[in-house]
């Protein structure tokens, strides 16, 4: 016979858990890369101003494996992907060496509440990429389905509650294309029915898919490499597009049907199409590591954009604009604020791309070649996390960066770039934040005191 308990311990207990389910489920939840609407705006209220002494407090840690996969979190749910080894296995000593590394990737489901793993779906995925650390992508949480795409290719569609395979793809398989140097890593889009992928080959650097049984729907544009950077769709000269950015060009395409609208050339030094394309209110910003940024306009009711300005020929250190490696900047009345190739953290006007400051203190306090903060809004300020593992909340505008706070919330642990870096985008919903390195999920509560 179990313990019982009294009637005015049981009334309790059910009314706490019943403030806890509460909770999440009035929370904003965190479904795909940059969040609910894939632009890096976290729209929850009753968020601290400031770190505590001490820092905010973690209310849980859960063993990971390695990976630059970020997490998607949905109601008390989170969803994430991460690659183990077999025992003795070594990285290269160099990232760049793309020898053939066995292992597996595994998509996992941990309780938001208490990072237990609720389910693991495990298949054979051996590497032949440089930076063999895990999965790029960050999967979509779409309607009870996960959906999620490894580094060698692997998409596939998951039942959110227990991880049983509703369809599976193999990329490289199906459309014969040679796998880039970093991976496939471009974060899936769910549209309507569709969900959109930046794949590789001969007419196929772009597929839709049907999201419900994995059969291609149509599929688009050629380029020798399909680059990294995740699709976007905006409203643009009057109509909705798929922006697809890669190694060769900016494309705009009728995300119905993949026609192609318009193509602006851009060849790019090793393929770095990364950052997320960003919207202004009349065109793209674009930016990268070695060619540096680009502004498309649309005049009028145009669906096809002229270039407003373009980064010259330059070195990767003595930059113009912004060159960012992997970070999405944040654009907002006419200016960009994100870290440029070796960290530095910049305001760009966006009329004429003329740098108005820069700054070492949120990437690390010093020039490293691909230093990264990642940048997501809240309210009036931003939540910064750097490489290093720290956690910044500051203020930044046209006449500056104003740090509030900072804590050391995730060691870094992946060399791979010749320095300990963390390289995983971070999920922030339930007023907590979820983040992970190569070996260890956490989440920190960055809830107001009430």
């Amino acid at each position: 016979m179990g313990k019982r308990y009294p009637l005015w311990f049981k009334l309790v207990w059910f009314g706490l858990s019943w403030l806890g389910h509460e909770l999440f489920v009035c929370a904003d939840d965190w479904p795909q890369w940059l969040g609910p609407t894939r632009d890096g705006h976290w729209r929850e209220s009753g968020i601290i101003e400031t770190f505590p002494q001490g820092g905010p407090t973690r209310v849980w840690r859960t063993d990971l494996g390695a990976g630059y996969s970020g997490p998607a979190v949905v109601k008390d749910r989170v969803y994430v992907m991460d690659r183990i080894v077999p025992e003795g296995t070594a990285r290269p000593k160099s990232a760049f060496d793309a020898s053939t590394i066995p292992g597996a990737e595994r998509v996992l489901c941990l309780d938001a509440r208490t990072g237990k793993i609720v389910w693991a779906r495990q298949y054979d995925a051996p590497y032949t990429v440089s930076y063999t650390a895990g999965p790029r992508t960050t999967p979509v949480v779409s309607e009870g389905r996960v959906y999620s795409l490894g580094t060698m290719g692997h998409l596939a569609s998951q039942e959110s509650s227990d991880g049983r395979v509703i369809w599976a793809r193999d990329l490289v398989a199906d459309y014969g294309f040679k796998v880039p140097t970093w991976g496939v890593s471009a974060h899936p889009l769910l549209d309507g029915n569709r969900l959109i992928c930046v794949v590789g080959g001969e007419g196929s650097v772009v597929v839709a898919f049907d999201k419900d049984t994995g059969r291609e729907l149509w599929k688009a544009l050629s380029a020798k490499e399909p680059g990294y950077c995740p699709p976007m769709i905006y409203e643009l000269g009057g109509r909705r597009q798929l922006i697809v950015w890669h190694a060769e060009a900016v494309n705009g395409l009728d995300p119905e049907t993949g026609r192609v609208l318009w193509t602006e050339p851009w060849k790019l030094n090793y393929g770095m199409a990364i950052a997320t394309p960003r919207l202004l209110e009349d065109g793209l910003f674009l930016t990268c590591f070695y060619n540096g940024s680009m502004r498309l306009r649309f005049e009028g009711r145009r669906d096809v954009p002229v270039v407003a300005w373009k980064t010259a020929k330059q070195s990767e250190r003595d930059t113009a604009h912004l060159n960012s490696t992997m970070a999405t900047p944040w654009v907002e009345d006419g200016h960009a604020y994100g870290p440029c190739s070796y960290g530095q953290f910049r305001c760009v006007r966006l009329d004429a791309g003329e740098r108005l400051w820069e700054t070492f203190e949120p990437t690390g306090g010093k020039a490293e070649r691909w230093g990264n903060c990642f940048v997501i809004k809240n309210g009036s300020r931003f939540f910064l996390l750097n490489e290093k593992g720290d956690l910044i909340i500051a203020r930044l505008s046209p006449k500056g960066y104003e740090e509030v706070g900072r804590s050391h919330v995730i060691d870094a642990i992946n060399h791979d770039p010749g320095r300990p870096v963390v390289w995983s985008h971070p999920a922030f919903a339930n007023r907590r934040v979820y983040l992970r390195n190569d070996r260890e999920m956490v989440c920190f509560d960055l809830a107001a005191a009430k």
